[in-house]
């Protein structure tokens, strides 16, 4: 599993308010440097750089903040995340050649959208990820992803752009408040390969475990990550912290990853006689499954 770090956005409390000096003598690097070299030291695969709205300078910044990184970790590949097209345009303008193409992340399935940015990204060779964001908002099932779907690669192989440059992301939810949905993008990842040969696919890991009590999110993230993956799901944005998902995604916990693949395939386990861990993961399995009804305490049931 490929690894895009997310800890460098704007909300951080450690580097948003360098994101957010407008004056760049005031911006300090230093911050910014040592987060990108610890998420490389961590595992991460690619730097996530999230503006978000960047309204206000967003154009002098992402540049800004592109460089910085560059400079700490030289050759590895960035994702740029703004929904300012301009900021996005000026971060790739100095973006330097790395080890990977990089990444525009996000194009939404909307047309006012992928018709200014998916021309961006032929332009200066990046690839993009494919938001399955609509007109009408979020997907309500795998067919509507589906449709999504056919429409912006069509866009995009209609402007030269192959599907092994594109990231599909279906966009994953919080399990508390949309369990069904969990499934929906499950079932959308089994469709993908067969509806576009060669496309890559990537989300938002640490959606489904947004609402949830601080200590459940590891285990929603770690086990929702294993099932994407069975069916196809080549990379997430992760939290360079979680050191155990990180260690999955390395294959270096092949027994969680049989069990959960085990339990997709059908084979059921005796929970009781499974180690303390080993029970965490398949009573999670079975909360995103929806065979177990979400409540903060799905764990000590």
């Amino acid at each position: 599993m490929i690894l895009f770090g997310e800890s460098l956005n704007v909300i951080s409390t450690i580097i948003g308010k360098e994101f957010k000096e407008a004056d760049p003598a005031k911006r300090n690097p230093e911050p910014i440097q040592k987060e990108v070299l610890r998420q490389k030291e961590l595992g991460m695969d690619y730097i996530d750089i999230n503006l978000g709205p960047a309204k206000k300078f967003g154009t002098e910044l992402m540049p800004w903040v592109v460089n910085v990184v560059q400079e700490a970790v030289p050759g590895m590949p960035l994702l740029l995340d703004s929904s300012n097209i301009d900021a996005i345009e000026a971060g790739l303008k100095v973006c330097k050649p790395a080890d990977k193409p990089h990444i525009v992340n996000s194009i939404m399935a909307r047309a006012e959208r992928y018709e200014k940015m998916v021309p961006m990204t032929v332009k200066y060779d990046a690839d993009f990820v494919a938001l399955m964001w609509g007109p009408d908002g979020l997907p309500r099932d795998e067919n509507e992803r589906a449709a999504l779907a056919v429409e912006l690669l069509y866009y995009a192989n209609e402007a030269g752009i192959p599907n092994e440059k594109i990231w599909v992301d279906g966009i994953v939810t919080p399990v508390n408040i949309q369990q069904q949905q969990c499934m929906s993008l499950l079932n959308f990842q089994m469709m993908l390969e067969d509806m576009a040969p060669g496309v890559k696919s990537t989300c938002g890991l640490s959606n489904i475990s947004n609402g949830p009590p601080e200590h459940l999110r590891g285990i929603l993230n770690r086990t929702y990550m294993v099932m994407l993956e069975k069916y196809g799901m080549k990379a997430v944005i992760s939290d360079p912290l979680d050191t155990k998902l990180t260690a999955i995604a390395k294959g270096q916990r092949q027994d969680i990853v049989d069990l959960i693949y085990g339990m997709m395939d059908g084979n059921e386990p005796n929970i009781a006689g499974l180690a303390k861990e080993m029970q965490d993961y398949a009573k999670t399995y079975k909360v995103i499954m929806g065979e177990t009804l979400y409540s903060d305490s799905w764990l000590e049931i």
